[in-house]
């Protein structure tokens, strides 16, 4: 898969675990599919971890119905992974390796109620369709200006990015 990171990857110091997990990209026009968290007050790309007993592909579809409501993934292709190193907040491990596969999806364009799990609930995730540059904005915007951003904002402020200039500037 194409390496989507600006620069090498270089894990941290201590105990770590590595994390897989999916993310998906689905796009109508200048519009895209994203998670609103309003504890963070940010917009993320739908998808999570892949499972012991998962192929990415059953990860990403799970993912994505949960989260948005999909009724159907009628096909996928590969954008790019994206990998980083956190500090972990857990006393099991010091750090975390997080190895992010970008997938360009497209549904059926039929969506039920999304199946959240509990924390995503709390934190006030829904899914929502918004212009990639309005997300964008609203993304530099929180990461400039406050306390409570969630740590995946580099990460998604930087996805955005990447979709945006490889596969809409050509629809602009």
């Amino acid at each position: 898969m194409y390496s989507l990171n600006p620069t090498p990857v270089i894990p941290l110091p201590g105990t770590c675990f590595t994390r897989h997990t999916t993310r998906a990209i689905v796009l109508d026009g200048q519009k895209i599919l994203l998670l609103y968290t309003a504890r963070y007050d940010d917009y993320s790309l739908p998808g999570g971890g892949v499972d012991e007993h998962e192929s990415i592909e059953q990860a990403l579809f799970r993912e994505l119905r949960e989260e948005t409501g999909a009724e159907s993934l009628l096909s996928y292709t590969e954008f790019g992974r994206y990998e980083e190193y956190r500090s972990w907040y857990k006393h099991d491990y010091d750090t975390i390796h997080i190895i992010s596969d970008c997938y360009v999806c497209e549904t059926c364009g039929q969506f039920s109620q999304p199946q959240m799990e509990d924390y995503e609930h709390a934190n006030g995730m829904k899914p929502v369709w918004v212009n990639i540059d309005e997300a964008i904005s609203h993304n530099q915007k929180t990461l400039a200006n406050s306390e409570k951003q969630g740590q995946s904002l580099v990460r998604e402020l930087f996805l955005l990015q990447q979709i945006k200039d490889r596969l809409m500037q050509n629809s602009m």
